[in-house]
């Protein structure tokens, strides 16, 4: 496994949930940590003030990462801050919450959105850092799934669609950005973060129910993320951590 100590990582989304585990996370392991936010400001400047406090690096980077002037950007601030990017993690989603049946819901408006910042906001943010990892030899990316894109469920249409897109972009930037660069994917089940606000209620219906019989934790999910970025002998794999939901 590759030392993640001394390495400068992008987190975007990483002022909540999984993406502000990933980043403390990061943090402990001597990563220097760019926090990318779109509009969770307060949330972002607090896990980069939690980790400086703790002694680590960390910034927050405002960036629309659907925006490809945006992410540029803001790839570019991180370069000059901290002299190059070396770790990307693709964390940033979104969702509406739309019953699978009601198609008439799903609006163009709705695809572009989910895919703007799900799908596309991902290679934007790879295309961005792929030349500093290249220029350096080495790098890695671990973009965040979803058991949705493998299973066809989940909050809406669009998102479990957008989720199994991103798995597919897995592979295929594993592919094009070979050998210098490693991508891989984690694929989370039913995390406790503040997706479930407002259906806690359904979340402790659905914990029995599964294998491990627990909802994962942002900091789970953190774990292999953090894993899979140093892992050097694997590239465009999916890895699924759900508590054995789709077993």
């Amino acid at each position: 496994m590759v030392s993640l100590s001394g390495k400068v990582a992008i987190v975007t989304g990483g002022g909540t949930g999984i993406g502000r585990a990933t980043s403390v996370a990061l943090a402990e392991h001597g990563v220097k940590v760019a926090i990318i936010y779109s509009r969770s400001e307060a949330e972002a400047r607090e896990t980069a003030e939690q980790i400086n406090t703790q002694g680590g690096q960390a910034i927050a980077v405002q960036a629309d990462v659907s925006a490809d002037s945006e992410v540029r950007a803001m790839v570019e601030h991180v370069v000059q801050t901290y002299g190059t990017v070396d770790l990307l993690v693709n964390n940033a989603s979104i969702t509406q919450h739309i019953p699978l049946d009601d198609l008439e819901a799903v609006t163009p408006e709705v695809w572009d959105e989910l895919y703007g910042v799900n799908v596309k906001g991902m290679f934007f943010c790879a295309r961005a850092v792929a030349p500093h990892m290249k220029r350096s030899g080495q790098g890695a990316i671990v973009n965040l799934g979803s058991i949705a894109g493998n299973t066809g469920n989940g909050s809406s249409l669009p998102y479990a669609v957008s989720k199994a897109a991103v798995h597919g972009l897995t592979r295929s930037l594993a592919r094009a950005l070979a050998p210098e660069i490693r991508v891989n994917c984690v694929a989370p089940g039913a995390v406790a973060t503040r997706w479930w606000a407002g259906r806690e209620e359904q979340m402790h219906r659905l914990a029995p129910n599964l294998l491990l019989q627990r909802i994962a934790a942002p900091e789970d999910i953190a774990v292999f993320i953090c894993s899979a970025l140093a892992q050097e002998a694997m590239t465009g794999q999916i890895i699924t951590v759900d508590s054995g939901q789709t077993l």
